[in-house]
């Protein structure tokens, strides 16, 4: 009876670690939402080592597959600030299957160019940037739509599923990516990824409307710029941004990994750099009910962006493959601890008429400071070299995240059970879900 007892009460702790994954059973448009950006993102990961191999591969330069960060930068902040404003006026579904679309017809640009007997620098940047421009525009009205979909206290659950709709694509796209390219080339890398935004699109056209809040603002410079006003007047929303930013930036060693592979005379553990991180990010998912129990979710962020900055620092030194792969993997577990708490406060404490428009401020958060440390890392290793580079920036990486949580005490006190925002956001949803139920049991009785 006691070993009974005791292999209930493992099985207790296991699960009371593991992933709630309910929501992909109850909730109809999160699932096909899930699915759609599973399938593509599978695509999407295996083009991510595609491109810059195929600029390594025309140009051998440091330095040109790092502006290929450069050719990016400047779409996304356009297009994400002004996706985000889109994302509070019109259908969010709508910009969603429009971003698809364009993606499909990018992804066969690359096919065609690729198949050329002399492929063209200048596709790869251009369609890099373009790219950087769709996701911008639809990335906004991806992130708005789940709290229209979930219930506010759904949304820690979906936000740890969410992040595992992009970690299965980020381990096995690029390690997909690396086999393939290494024994046929790029052109079944984007042939992949052709089919893959075609198969994400059929699921797409299911999910239902998700119209704009009721509380609708027109698309204008003057909305956009209520969005940064807003964002910039909550210290806690500022953390978020500023700690990823300063992270990504200042330690971001993608676009080194086909450097990175050579000399550690390790050409085929290419795709394994890339997915490394998103192993790690795995692992903290699937145990990830642990993160329901805490609530001081600023100083969880800060403690992850250090640890994110150690590991890098630390995949410097290592000479062994497996010593650096296991660091990488150690920078993902933390990179996503991050992730889950800033989805967090974004979600249970910015009102849905902003939620568009804040969702573009997030995107630049956690997209242009990974543009900027491929650029970054690019420029520094031809001045330092790889691993100057590499531990160099994990080492700013620390400073940095230590320097901005010392000036941001508001973010670092911050408690989801008490910051009144969290608490106002709570009560409106729980408002709204009351009377959406009132009105079903009304219409049932007639």
């Amino acid at each position: 009876m006691s070993k009974t007892k005791s292999r209930l009460s493992k099985l207790r702790g296991i699960r009371g670690i593991g992933l709630d994954l309910s929501l992909l059973s109850r909730v109809r448009d999160f699932r096909l939402l899930f699915s759609s950006g599973l399938v593509s993102g599978l695509g999407s990961m295996i083009t991510y080592v595609a491109l810059p191999y195929q600029v390594k591969e025309i140009t051998g330069s440091y330095v040109a597959v790092g502006l290929m960060g450069a050719a990016e930068l400047i779409p996304l902040i356009v297009f994400g600030l002004y996706g985000g404003v889109l994302a509070d006026s019109v259908d969010r579904r709508k910009l969603i299957l429009i971003g698809e679309s364009c993606a499909l017809a990018l992804s066969i640009m690359l096919l065609i160019n690729a198949q050329l007997d002399n492929p063209r620098l200048w596709v790869l940047y251009v369609v890099g940037g373009a790219f950087a421009g769709v996701n911008g525009l639809r990335g906004p009205s991806m992130a708005a739509a789940i709290p229209r979909i979930v219930s506010h206290e759904d949304l820690p659950a979906a936000s740890a599923i969410m992040g595992l709709r992009y970690q299965i694509p980020v381990i096995a796209g690029p390690a997909l990516g690396g086999i393939i390219i290494s024994i046929w080339g790029v052109t079944p890398a984007f042939s992949i990824d052709v089919i893959s935004y075609a198969l994400s699109l059929i699921l797409l056209l299911q999910v239902s409307r998700i119209p704009p809040s009721e509380k609708t603002t027109p698309p204008s410079m003057g909305a956009l710029f209520e969005g940064i006003k807003y964002a910039s007047s909550r210290q806690d929303l500022m953390g978020t941004y500023l700690i990823d930013l300063a992270a990504m930036f200042f330690a971001m060693p993608t676009a080194l990994f086909p450097f990175w592979a050579d000399q550690l005379h390790s050409p085929q553990s290419l795709g394994f750099l890339y997915s490394a991180g998103t192993v790690g990010a795995l692992l903290v998912t699937l145990t990830s009910k642990w993160t329901l129990k805490v609530h001081h979710h600023g100083r969880a962020i800060i403690f992850a962006a250090l640890v994110w900055g150690v590991s890098i620092a630390l995949a410097g030194i290592f000479d062994n493959v497996y010593w650096v792969l296991l660091c990488l993997v150690a920078s993902g577990a933390a990179d996503h601890v991050s992730v889950i708490f800033r989805a967090t406060i974004w979600n249970q404490t910015i009102p849905d008429e902003l939620r568009g428009r804040l969702a573009g401020i997030e995107l630049l958060s956690y997209a242009v400071g990974p543009i900027g440390g491929q650029m970054r890392a690019g420029g520094m290793a031809a001045v330092t070299g790889l691993r100057g580079a590499v531990i160099g920036g994990g080492l700013l990486c620390i400073a940095s995240v230590t320097a901005l949580s010392t000036v941001l005490p508001k973010f670092r006190k911050y408690d989801a059970r008490t910051d009144p925002y969290a608490v106002s956001e709570r009560e409106i949803r729980a408002a709204r879900a009351l009377s959406a139920l009132k009105t079903e049991n009304s219409a049932d009785k007639k």
